[in-house]
């Protein structure tokens, strides 16, 4: 068996950047080696790909396209369409060429919509064709987001709807998926995200204090949130939640990176900031590469915060429990790692628990420890991989 890791055509592997299928892509890859598997990376070509031992299969596309548009706008739909054309090309040629069991793992809607339709069913019927469902929109309640399904991811439901197994992040996506689109609700299967645990990992405290002067984070204490500036992340929420203890504490910080999708969700945050004189205790962080880096803010961080409205299951939240950083995130923001990280259903209960975390040292720590060995014993990329491989050899 020869499993192909389809990578989205998004930003390259390893990424540069906060890309969560990305890092899927080449996490689940690694793993997959150590385990004897016969695998490889289908991924656009790019000359500036960071340095790694990965097995690549390149596919080029115009160099115009090359680079990434975090804001998500028409460049970047004009560069999947591209990517995905000339990816099922690619792969139809793979199949032709090989008489071994084949499995293409899709991760994105576009990839897989534009294979169905541009590779013959005689083709596609000598491979194994999976797909994992990575977008948010399906954890929210059927009724609020079905007429959002219909028009914009009806790919993604002609590609659930074809795939010989279907894997989801969280169980409210099953339940919209097998409640209400057509499809062998026998061959949908959730299985989480993992975590390189040796990656993030907790530094010693004694060095904390050197971390910090090198990143440029003068707070005592430091508020972080990792993610994409926009609406649905909700920086702006976690500004207001924080307003209280910023305005009392001058010597704390709410740090946030990642890409800006909206540069007027940016703008209010500014203004926010400077109306309510915080502006010198709010730090944005720019794009933060995933790795050694990222990992460095989540270990001198106290707290991160997480109101987030809607997600499949965040990379974030886990990486940073493998940090031994504390999470907190709305109580309806529903996944299975959610009883492991502090919760808030109103401004004053997230208050409570901010004010417990940065004052009660002992409750932290032990937070800290829990969710650390918690995440190492349960979400390690090997864990998960092995998930995926039992399935594979099903058919």
């Amino acid at each position: 068996m020869k499993i192909f890791e389809i990578a989205t055509g998004y930003t390259s592997v390893p990424a540069k950047m906060g890309a969560a299928t990305e890092i899927v892509v080449e996490e689940l890859t690694k793993s997959f080696i150590k385990q004897s598997v016969n695998v490889e990376i289908l991924d656009l070509a790019d000359d500036g790909r960071l340095p790694n031992s990965l097995p690549i299969n390149e596919v080029s596309i115009p160099s115009f396209f090359v680079s990434t548009d975090t804001s998500l706008g028409i460049i970047h739909k004009t560069k999947r369409v591209v990517y995905s054309v000339l990816l099922a090309k690619r792969i139809k040629k793979l199949i032709k060429n090989t008489d071994e069991k084949i499995v293409l793992h899709f991760h994105n809607q576009y990839n897989l919509f534009f294979f169905f339709k541009l590779c013959p069913k005689a083709l596609r019927d000598k491979v194994t064709i999976a797909y994992t469902v990575h977008s948010y929109i399906w954890h929210d309640n059927w009724n609020e987001i079905k007429d959002t399904v219909s028009k914009k991811y009806f790919q993604e439901v002609f590609a659930i709807k074809n795939s010989d197994f279907v894997f989801v992040l969280n169980e409210n996506t099953r339940k919209n998926i097998t409640d209400n689109i057509p499809c062998n609700k026998e061959r949908v299967y959730l299985i989480n995200n993992g975590v390189n645990t040796d990656t993030y990992h907790p530094i010693p405290k004694e060095n904390i204090s050197a971390v910090k002067q090198q990143l440029g984070l003068n707070g005592d204490k430091i508020f972080l949130q990792i993610g994409s500036v926009c609406d649905r992340k909700n920086q702006l929420e976690a500004l207001k939640l924080l307003l209280p203890i910023l305005k009392e504490n001058k010597n704390y910080i709410y740090a946030y990176g990642g890409g800006i999708i909206s540069e007027e969700y940016q703008n209010d945050l500014i203004a926010f900031a400077k109306e309510n004189e915080i502006e010198n205790q709010v730090v944005f962080l720019g794009e933060i590469t995933p790795g050694d880096t990222l990992n460095q803010y989540y270990a001198v961080s106290d707290l991160l915060v997480f109101p987030s409205k809607s997600e499949g299951f965040s990379l974030v939240i886990i990486e940073a429990m493998s940090a031994g950083l504390p999470v907190i995130v709305n109580k309806s923001l529903q996944f299975e790692l959610s009883d492991k990280c502090l919760t808030y259903s109103s401004a004053q209960e997230f208050l409570s628990t901010a004010n417990r975390i940065t004052n009660d040292e002992e409750f932290s720590l032990n937070i800290s420890n829990t969710i650390r060995d918690y995440v190492v014993s349960n979400y390690n990329w090997d864990i998960v991989a092995e998930q995926y491989l039992n399935i594979f050899s099903e058919k």
